[in-house]
């Protein structure tokens, strides 16, 4: 399992899932802070007994700043590899208040089967919002929880 959280921060791009979303703020971050990325990594991470996302990638690291999420999505599954492991499905819960998620999972859902190389049968992308209660419930920034059921290669 892998969670994830960005504040909103004005002058930067909402990407999630690697899709650009259209929204007043982007996520703060050192990366591309794309939570729903962050989240898969650790969960791919976890499962193998690695170490987490900030170990392997620190936001002291000034090669990371400004990269795009999917290089550690990738770094995750080749350790994955060598440990005889692939991914058999993945499953993602994206918790905001604004934007709605709904117009963009078909375009998560298969961007991330496609970086996990499994069929879009496989990934699951949900969307909820927070209720009002808590700094999510406020808008200020996004939460993605994310499961990955590893399989033997």
């Amino acid at each position: 399992m892998g969670y994830d959280s960005h504040r909103f921060a004005a002058g930067r791009a909402l990407i999630l899932g690697g899709c650009r979303i259209g929204h007043t703020e982007g996520l703060a971050g050192h990366s591309d802070a794309d939570a729903v990325l962050h989240a898969v990594t650790d969960a791919i991470l976890g499962a193998i007994g690695a170490d987490d996302i900030g170990q392997l990638f620190p936001d002291t690291e000034p090669a990371f700043a400004g990269a795009d999420s999917a290089v550690f999505v990738r770094h995750a599954l080749k350790l994955a590899e060598e440990k005889g492991y692939r991914v058999g499905n993945c499953d993602v819960t994206v918790i905001m208040e604004a934007p709605k998620l709904g117009p963009h999972k078909r375009t998560i859902r298969a961007n991330l089967a496609e970086l996990l190389r499994v069929g879009e049968d496989a990934v699951g992308v949900k969307a909820t919002t927070n209720e009002g209660m808590g700094a999510v419930g406020r808008g200020e920034g996004v939460v993605a929880l994310a499961v990955v059921l590893m399989v033997e290669c």
